[in-house]
């Protein structure tokens, strides 16, 4: 059954829910959606320092200079509760599913090996590709009992719903991502990266070798320390002190292993809002690679289709300047263009490439990262 705010949840709200406690909004008072990350920061925070509106929310795009704009709303009404702990519900989503994946798995491996060619080279050091499922449902969606089941099975990671700007209809990005981008109370800032995954098995030693694999793997741990060393450099700038543990510690979600490290700093300057940084940490190479600027030219030549704000980043920010943010990955974008009809669910998932990749494994990775989404749509064997 649902429960807590997730039985309060309506279509066009803002949920966000971590293993400490969850936060949902409610209706429109305004809305920015400036490019800049200065002036989004500056606007936000003047609107609410005017304003009686506790806090903003809202989406980041994955690349704010590829004609998606940031989606930052100052609710109506907001509350806050303890963590959620509902249980699973039926079937979020109608049977009679078509599904279709974008690109096919053998144009997504024949990509990573072109992507493979380039890290060789030098032209990278990192770039993530992703792929996508698109799938199509006769009827509506229950978001509120798919969000109760993706926190049911993700206890330890953050469940988000976020309403998205459409010019028909409805879009609402849903998703259960392991990874928090940062989090900012006073001038205290934490930064928590994963990168380096191995999917899980459901024979207990078959999970434990795969998570000594992870832990040991060359491959992975060199992944793990491009993205450490990035967001340590956009912070630093910002920052007093910066406090990086010298090894990374395994992760597990339902259906992976990650790599992550847990950074904390203090800021020197408090009048740094958690959207500021939030805009200056994203695109981490946990979602995008390194160098950026080729590693974002590469994504839109190789990946046959527009992130959006899959990848992006997902929020809150009070006039303070204490909020969290998260990556906005194990998402789907649910597209309703006449609400209560049939829905487009477009599924993602990415792998981080490195020289050493092989397009099978990565491939087979993307599949295991599908399984947080699927698992809580009722479709386990959507073949991937």
């Amino acid at each position: 059954m649902t429960s807590g705010l997730i039985a309060d949840y309506r279509p066009g709200s803002f949920l966000l829910a971590s293993p400490r406690r969850a936060l949902l909004a409610t209706g429109a008072r305004t809305v920015v959606t400036e490019p800049d990350p200065d002036e989004l920061s500056a606007q936000v925070t003047k609107l609410l320092v005017d304003s009686d509106a506790p806090l903003a929310v809202g989406a980041l795009p994955f690349d704010s200079a590829g004609g998606t704009a940031p989606h930052v709303v100052l609710p109506r009404e907001a509350s806050w509760s303890g963590p959620l702990r509902p249980s699973r519900t039926g079937h979020p989503v109608p049977a009679g599913v078509d599904v279709v994946p974008v690109p096919a798995p053998d144009e997504y491996e024949r990509a990573v090996a072109t992507a493979v060619t380039r890290l060789r080279v030098g032209e990278l050091d990192k770039v993530v590709l992703a792929r996508a499922l698109r799938v199509h449902t006769a009827g509506p969606v229950d978001v509120a009992s798919l969000l109760a089941n993706l926190a049911a099975d993700n206890t330890a990671g953050y469940t988000y719903a976020v309403d998205l700007p459409a010019g028909a209809g409805r879009r609402t990005l849903v998703g259960a991502t392991p990874e928090m981008l940062l989090s900012r109370t006073g001038q205290a800032v934490v930064c928590n990266p994963l990168a380096g995954s191995m999917p899980r098995h459901a024979d207990p030693e078959l999970d434990r070798r795969a998570a000594e694999e992870l832990a040991a793997s060359a491959k992975d741990l060199e992944e793990h320390r491009v993205v450490v060393d990035a967001v340590v450099e956009a912070l630093r700038p910002f920052c007093r002190t910066l406090r990086v543990p010298a090894e990374p510690s395994l992760v597990g979600t339902s259906a992976v292993w990650h790599l992550s490290t847990r950074i904390t700093a203090e800021l020197a300057d408090q009048g740094i809002s958690s959207l500021r940084l939030a805009c200056a940490l994203h695109p981490t190479p946990a979602v995008c690679g390194r160098p950026f600027g080729r590693a974002r030219d590469a994504i839109a030549e190789l990946e046959p289709f527009d992130r959006g704000y899959y990848a992006g980043a997902i929020g809150w920010c009070d006039a303070a300047g204490d909020g969290e943010w998260v990556v906005a990955i194990r998402c789907a974008e649910i597209a309703e263009p006449i609400p209560g009809a049939g829905a487009t669910m477009t599924l993602y998932s990415g792998a981080g490439i490195m020289p050493a990749s092989q397009p099978n494994l990565e491939l087979a990775e993307t599949s295991a990262k599908f399984r947080t989404l699927l698992r809580a749509m009722g479709l386990p064997a959507i073949p991937t």
